[in-house]
């Protein structure tokens, strides 16, 4: 029997039995982890209520032998809140639809219990804290978050200089497949020719430069956040389900 600890961001529940959870968490040094968390849904449970999506908690883990991660999920004993982002998160539906697109990704990318994945951890906790924050639209907060997503798992995609020879841009053709922005050269087949405006969005959300995110044009910005989609949906394989639901 070992006990383990770390802090992680709660990304869903299921129920279990009449008063249990599964409670999947993303952790900072253990990557994805499921856990049980006993009697968290008897209405006298203070402990069930820091447990819920958007929530940032130390967590403390019972489990069987010398490892975290073994043939039985651990127990979920202990839990103090770092950051309740849901707060602020749940009672908008733009930020909450946002949020749970963030959270069914970051699932998505740790597809593999106990690996750590600490960029994927910190990227998560800052889209969520910003979000919470209402500093920013969203939408851009949650394109900035997929596209940063794609890059710490080996994806970035190219808004300038051509994805596939390095040609210096600006360039005009945009093919999912290649991994951005083409030149005419290398234009594959079912490439598109997206305005300048959206390119120039992505690469400053893919940057950090709020400055010039925050001043594009809403019609860039829904252009620009089809481009994200379907580049996510094509290294994913498959589409994100919560991502229909939020308002382009």
């Amino acid at each position: 029997m070992s006990l383990f600890r770390d802090d992680g961001i709660v990304l869903r529940t299921q129920k279990l039995g009449e008063a249990d959870r599964i409670i999947t968490l993303l952790t900072r040094r253990n990557g994805r982890v499921r856990a049980v968390a006993r009697g968290v849904r008897r209405t006298k449970s203070k402990f069930g209520a820091r447990l819920e999506p958007f929530s940032h908690v130390d967590v403390q883990f019972f489990a069987r032998g010398g490892e975290l991660i073994g043939r039985g999920l651990p127990l979920c004993t202990q839990g103090e809140t770092i950051a309740p982002y849901g707060g602020a998160i749940v009672t908008d539906y733009e930020r909450y639809t946002a949020g749970t697109a963030m959270l069914e990704t970051a699932e998505r990318f740790t597809d593999h219990e106990g690996e750590p994945a600490v960029q994927q951890y910190l990227l998560l906790v800052g889209a969520l804290r910003t979000l919470a924050a209402g500093e920013h639209d969203p939408r851009l907060v949650l394109d900035a978050f997929l596209l940063r997503s794609l890059a710490v798992n080996g994806y970035a995609p190219s808004f300038d200089d051509c994805a596939r020879c390095g040609m210096p841009g600006p360039n005009r053709f945009f093919s999912v497949g290649a991994g951005g922005v083409v030149c005419g050269d290398c234009r594959v087949p079912g490439s598109v020719v997206p305005s300048r405006e959206a390119l120039e969005l992505l690469g400053a959300l893919l940057g950090g430069d709020w400055e010039t995110a925050d001043a594009c044009a809403p019609r860039h910005c829904r252009e620009g956040s089809g481009l994200v989609a379907a580049y996510l949906q094509w290294h994913l394989e498959r589409g994100l389900r919560s991502l229909r639901f939020v308002e382009r």
